[in-house]
C-alpha cells in the first residue's frame, strides 16, 4: 500500500492523541496523521485496546512505535495492522531521557544495523508500510557520512520511507524541548539525502509551521511534515485539501469547526472522558483571531472547574460573530 506523504502532522507526545486527530481530520481530509509515540513493550505487556484505540475517520493514521528489540517491534507492528492503521513508524529520533534509557529513540541512530534488524522483522510480519522517523545525527556523529550510512541500513531492510527532523541531538545536556529549538536546522543535509537516494521516499521534519513553508520545501523531498505549529494553531492547517490535492476543503472557518467537532465532544463525554482531554486541543482554534485570548482562558478555567460540553459554547459566546452571520444580519 503507497500512502501519500505530501503533508503529515508529527507524532507528538502529549499532543497526537485520537482526540487531537479527530479534529485535525476535521480540518483536513487528506493529511497523514500520526499517534503520539506507543512503546511496544507498553503494547505487548499493557492494553492494547486501550493504547490503540481511534476513530476510523482519523484515517490515515499512522503508528508510532519505540522500541529496539525485532521480536517485540514486529508484535507491536502486527498489533498495529490487527487494528487497522495505515502505517508503522519507528521512533530514532527522540532524545528524552525515558527513552535513551529505554535503548529506542534518537540513541539508535548509532546503531543502523538495530534499527535494520527492526525493520526487517516488522516488514516479515506486516503488508502495511513500515518506516522510520530519525534525526539528521547525534552528538559527535552528526556527519553527513552517518545520516548517509544509516539510510543505507534502514532503506536496504525495506523502510518505505525516511521521515528525517532535519536537527541533530545532543543526548547530553539538553532537554527534549531544548532539542527542538536549539540545535540548527540543516535543510540541505536532507535535500542532499534525498538527490542521493533518489528512489526512496523521504520526508523532512523540524521547524516547518505553516503551509507556506511547506510548500517550499516540497520542490526538493517527497513530503513535509509539519508539529508545534498546526498543534498550537489547528486552523493553520485550513486549506490544505485545495492546495496540495485539488479537494474541496471540508470547512470554512473555525467555528465551523468547534460545531463540527461537538458531536465527538459529547460522544467521549458520554463514555466519561474528562472535558479537557478535548477543549486542550481545541484552545488554539482561533490563534490571531480577536477573542482567541478570551477563548482559550474560558475553556481552560471551564475545565478545570470540571464544566461540561456548556463550557465550548460559553467560550464560543466570548468571539465576535462569523463575518458571514454578521452580514446576514
Amino acid at each position: 500500500m503507497t500512502l501519500d506523504r505530501t503533508l503529515s502532522i508529527a507524532p507528538m507526545m502529549d499532543c497526537t492523541d485520537r482526540h487531537d486527530r479527530y479534529l485535525l481530520r476535521l480540518i483536513s481530509r487528506r493529511v497523514l496523521l500520526y499517534t503520539e509515540m506507543i512503546t511496544a513493550n507498553a503494547l505487548i505487556h499493557g492494553d492494547p485496546a486501550r493504547l490503540l484505540a481511534y476513530d476510523p475517520f482519523e484515517h490515515p493514521v499512522a503508528l508510532q512505535i519505540g522500541g529496539s528489540e525485532p521480536e517485540r517491534m514486529a508484535a507491536a507492528a502486527r498489533m498495529a495492522e490487527d487494528f487497522g492503521y495505515d502505517e508503522v513508524n519507528i521512533n530514532v529520533g527522540c532524545p528524552s531521557d525515558r527513552v535513551k534509557n529505554g535503548a529506542f529513540g534518537a540513541c539508535l541512530m548509532a546503531e543502523p544495523d538495530t534499527v535494520a534488524e527492526c525493520v526487517r522483522a516488522m516488514r516479515a510480519t506486516v503488508s502495511i508500510p513500515v518506516t522510520v522517523k530519525s534525526r539528521i545525527g547525534i552528538d559527535d556523529q552528526d556527519s553527513y557520512e552517518h545520516l548517509n550510512r544509516f539510510t543505507a541500513a534502514v532503506a536496504e531492510a525495506g523502510t518505505e520511507a525516511l521521515i528525517v527532523h532535519a536537527r541533530k541531538a545532543w543526548l547530553q545536556g539538553l532537554s527534549p524541548k531544548e532539542n527542538r529549538e536549539i540545535p540548527p536546522l540543516d535543510y540541505e543535509r536532507v535535500y542532499r539525502l534525498k538527490r542521493d537516494w533518489s528512489a526512496l521516499p523521504i520526508v523532512i521534519n523540524g521547524g516547518i509551521r505553516t503551509l507556506d513553508e511547506a510548500a517550499g520545501h516540497l520542490p526538493a523531498v517527497d513530503g513535509c511534515m509539519l508539529g508545534r505549529g498546526p498543534y498550537g494553531s489547528p486552523w493553520s492547517l485550513a486549506g490544505a485539501d485545495s492546495r496540495f490535492w485539488g479537494d474541496p476543503d471540508p470547512l470554512d472557518s473555525p467555528h465551523e469547526a468547534v460545531a463540527a467537532y461537538m458531536p465527538y465532544v459529547h460522544a467521549r463525554l458520554a463514555e466519561g472522558v474528562p472535558i479537557h482531554h478535548m477543549t486542550r486541543h481545541m484552545s488554539g482554534l482561533f490563534q490571531g483571531q480577536p477573542g482567541a485570548r478570551a477563548w482559550r482562558r474560558t475553556l481552560a478555567e471551564g475545565a478545570a472547574a470540571g464544566g461540561g460540553a456548556e463550557i465550548i459554547e460559553q467560550a464560543l459566546a466570548r468571539l465576535p460573530e462569523p463575518e458571514a452571520e454578521r452580514a446576514a444580519v
